[in-house]
């Protein structure tokens, strides 16, 4: 009788895909959604500072990920895969280190606070390259989600995102082949994005011969290609498909008009998937992954000058920082107008009055060559390049893969290391000579300083050691 009891339970639990060693369980999570700009690293320490379960990084190409070098950065400890843009690397005036200190960052991440919190979400339409872009990353990450439901031209015109949805073969045989030769080595999870078909039918069908080819997970977004972010979410083929993500044991999440962490759990529960993906509300605010009943949302004054200090404190790209900052502030209040004006960091912190910060703000505007006195000297490296600047800015716009994926140049510094380290040394104190419009004003009292650094890991959960990076 007894076992009779147990073999009925084992028949009725759950069928579930085995989650891989290093990989994750996307169900009961509410997580960061892959978004081009508003998902690089600040954005994602943000949203997990406040709450989130995981994060999504931005699409990046395959193509712009294969033949990046993975270095650690010795002022942040984040690892970075950069590239050197052909006409850099191509130029015989430079020396290796010039060539070196114009490299583009195509990804971020940090390793403390994204440990088995991370998916890396890749653009792609080529089996073979998807593997080889995932043998780059796949040690640094929890899973790796193709990216199968952005509709713009950039993707679709190159046989990626939504266009896969068109052809269910390749994107079977993408997925396969990550699961098979990536997934497996590095024991992670593979996952996909798609959005829903025109009838329930098309979406079924696609939906399940997904859930075969050995993903642990499958997000949908509740909106057609050809519908804008503007048009509400659909979501009467949710169910459907959390249906048939259950029955074939793969985690389902839910994507599209996701207002906040209370929300999104009524989501799941009310369509009966496994968790929910936040876009659009957390570019707005990223404080929106705190429930209710530890606080909710945070004051854009709170959140603003705590995203300023996470972007310096890991370097991150000057004109992404001041668009994202461009969705958190009011258009209305005079900070938005304030900040618009700010032509680097030091202008920023200033105008925002978060004087804690003016010693970091000027450090990290040299660093990246942004501050009056970096437009000066133009740095060593970029005073060496034949047409100066502009020739490197040429390079970027030449360079659609790392455009695409939001590249930076990194800069030499007088103080940096000749050797990499693992830990960040304190940034030096400089002077930024930096020029503001006197006739802009702001009442700085209202803006709250953070309460302390976002690298600072006393409090963070200690990550296990790095997986070492195995030769594909």
């Amino acid at each position: 009788m007894l076992r009779s009891l147990f073999s009925t339970i084992m028949t009725s639990a759950p069928k579930r895909v085995p989650i891989p060693k290093n990989g994750v369980d996307y169900r009961g999570k509410v997580v960061l959604a892959p978004m081009v700009r508003s998902g690089e690293l600040p954005s994602r320490l943000m949203a997990l500072k406040y709450g989130a379960d995981l994060v999504w990084g931005p699409e990046t190409v395959d193509r712009a990920m294969i033949g990046t070098t993975r270095r650690i950065n010795p002022f942040t400890s984040t690892i970075e895969y950069t590239r050197i843009p052909s006409n850099i690397a191509n130029n015989p005036s430079l020396s290796e280190p010039e060539r070196t200190s114009l490299a583009n960052v195509i990804f971020r991440i940090d390793p403390a606070r994204e440990y088995k919190r991370l998916i890396f979400q890749m653009g792609t339409a080529s089996p073979a390259r998807a593997v080889e872009a995932g043998h780059i990353i796949g040690a640094d990450v929890a899973g790796i989600d193709v990216n199968a439901g952005c509709p713009k031209p950039f993707s679709t015109s190159g046989g990626m995102g939504a266009a896969l949805l068109r052809t269910p073969d390749l994107l079977c045989s993408i997925l396969e082949s990550l699961v098979r030769e990536v997934g497996s080595k590095y024991e992670i999870g593979i996952s996909v994005k798609i959005r829903i078909l025109e009838t329930p039918e098309l979406t079924a069908s696609l939906v399940r011969r997904l859930c075969q080819t050995g993903i642990t997970g499958l997000t949908v977004h509740c909106r057609t290609t050809p519908m804008r972010p503007r048009e509400r979410a659909i979501r009467d083929q949710l169910c459907m498909v959390g249906t048939i993500c259950r029955d074939h044991g793969v985690a389902c999440l839910a994507n599209g008009d996701v207002e906040g962490r209370d929300h999104a759990l009524e989501l799941a529960k009310e369509f009966d998937v496994d968790g929910a993906m936040i876009a659009t509300a957390a570019e707005r605010n990223p404080s929106i992954f705190r429930a209710d009943v530890d606080g909710g949302p945070a004051p854009w004054t709170t959140v603003v000058p705590e995203y300023v200090q996470c972007a310096l404190e890991v370097h991150n790209r000057w004109n992404n920082t001041k668009y994202l900052l461009s969705n958190m502030i009011p258009g209305k209040d005079a900070a938005y107008k304030k900040m618009s004006a700010s032509k680097c960091y030091s202008d920023l912190v200033q105008v925002l009055g978060l004087e804690n910060l003016k010693e970091l703000a000027a450090e990290v505007d040299e660093r990246l060559g942004i501050s009056n006195k970096a437009n000066i000297n133009k740095g060593t490296a970029a005073a060496a390049a034949p047409s100066g600047a502009p020739a490197v800015e040429k390079a970027k716009k030449a360079n659609p893969s790392a455009k695409a994926a939001g590249g930076e140049p990194i800069l030499p510094h007088k103080d940096a290391p000749k050797q990499e380290a693992r830990e960040a040394k304190p940034p030096a104190a400089t002077t930024a000579a930096t020029a503001l419009d006197p006739t802009l004003s702001i009442n700085t009292e209202q803006l709250q300083p953070p309460a302390q650094s976002f690298l600072d890991t006393n409090n963070a959960p200690t990550p296990a050691p790095m997986r070492q990076s195995v030769s594909a």
